[in-house]
């Protein structure tokens, strides 16, 4: 969430920023926002003039009936009962002008960083590096979703059954293979200093609030209603909830963690083959890794990230691209992000696998998450975030570009963590 205070003194900059993510009426959302927060600051200095005066009155009434100066006494309460009456109208007022200033402030997206491109959507983003050798898959090669029937690895028509689709069953070398994963990038991130942490898999609304899932406008977070409890899209979420409403030391940075969760997202609206086997599920495996740091350092933590995916990438043996994601492609809490793909030799296509994020101090304003500066004076933090990696489609990519003749060969990398070199 954006601070009124920056929007008031970067209106023009602000304004040019949604430009880029095509925001639309942005001028005039702005132009409401800072109109609403005038109303509301001069409401709250008159409600604090008026409790002033009233303070002040009750003051004097005691000292008129200390003095036996009853009559005046009187007079000054029926005053103070006005004061009363125009004070509850005033705290009302206030309240209202708050929670509509926090809608409007919903609405805005947070503000591209200089060095994202302009665009409408995905085909704008920017290629910065890509690495690996794309294989030469023999004749006989077929996609993930017809090698897991094959090789009896995953079950998409059980998970429908139990659950619906979008739900899939790993079984034997499947299963073991993605617990190979999650534990091999667990390593990898607790290795770069990442410490790891078990978080709760649904969250109230406020955490919801505080990562900026919620409000929730597409619908594609699934709620508990009864309890009015969010499963988590991410791990990103309850992580990154750890720090709200804290006041960190400058010293305390960087604050890192990383994270193994199962994600549920409805994925409403996703349909046609692109969406087909693995490439988007409703429920999947995620590892993920969460910094916050001292704004002056956001930016160098943000390429260390990038360069600690692309080891794990490189470690694989997949060919992967890295793009920069455009204005119209970034997501609302971003400032600018970095997405990972994957090619899938069998689909003939990309596949994101990851995304690696710096949201600046947006999620921090939700948050309320500060730290004290070396003047002692609070400031908000950066947060950012990574997938490290997601499964389901490094899950694809590897079952689809290390198929052979013989079977399914294993990255090296992951041999010890399967305890087996082929799937046959």
């Amino acid at each position: 969430m954006l601070q009124v205070a920056f929007i008031r003194e970067n209106q023009e900059t602000v304004i040019k920023g949604l430009a880029k993510r095509n925001f639309a009426n942005a001028e005039t959302v702005l132009n409401n926002v800072l109109s609403t927060d005038e109303n509301r600051r001069s409401t709250q200095t008159e409600l604090d003039n008026i409790l002033a005066e009233s303070n002040k009155l009750s003051k004097e009434i005691g000292m008129l009936f200390k003095n036996g100066e009853a009559q005046k006494a009187t007079v000054l309460k029926e005053k103070t009962s006005l004061l009363k009456e125009q004070s509850k109208e005033l705290a009302e007022k206030l309240g209202q002008l708050s929670t509509d200033l926090q809608e409007l402030l919903y609405q805005i997206p947070n503000v591209p960083h200089a060095s994202v491109p302009a665009g409408n959507s995905e085909d704008d983003n920017e290629t910065i590096f890509e690495e690996g050798v794309i294989p030469q898959l023999h004749e006989e090669a077929i996609p993930h979703w017809e090698l897991a029937k094959k090789y009896d690895i995953i079950d998409f028509e059980l998970g429908t059954k139990i659950t619906g689709a979008g739900f899939p069953v790993y079984k034997g070398k499947g299963a073991r293979l993605q617990r190979a994963l999650i534990n091999y990038f667990l390593d990898k991130n607790t290795a770069a200093g990442y410490t790891e942490i078990q978080v709760p898999h649904l969250v109230n609304e406020e955490s919801g609030k505080g990562t900026g899932q919620l409000p929730d406008k597409e619908g594609q977070m699934y709620h508990a209603g009864i309890d009015n409890l969010y499963l988590i899209p991410t791990a990103e979420v309850p992580v990154t909830n750890i720090y709200r409403d804290v006041i960190v030391k400058e010293t305390d940075f960087p604050i890192t963690n990383t994270a193994y969760t199962p994600c549920f997202r409805r994925e409403a609206g996703s349909y046609g083959a692109h969406v087909r086997g693995l490439n988007r599920l409703h429920q999947f495996d995620k590892v993920e890794i969460v910094r916050i740091e001292h704004p002056s350092s956001s930016y160098q933590a943000l390429d260390g990230m990038v360069e600690h995916v692309k080891g794990i990438l490189q470690e694989l043996e997949l060919p992967y691209r890295i793009l920069r994601l455009c204005g119209g492609d970034l997501g609302f809490t971003a400032a600018l992000t970095f997405d990972f793909e994957l090619f899938s030799t069998a689909q003939d296509r990309w596949l994101e696998i990851s995304s690696v994020s710096n949201f600046e101090a947006f999620q921090a304003n939700r948050l309320k998450l500060r730290f004290k500066n070396n003047d002692g004076k609070s400031e908000l933090a950066h947060t950012l975030n990574g997938s490290s990696l997601a499964l389901p489609r490094v899950l694809a990519g590897l079952l689809e570009n290390c198929q052979t003749p013989e079977g399914i060969k294993i990255p090296k990398v992951l041999v010890p963590y399967c305890g087996f070199e082929m799937i046959d």
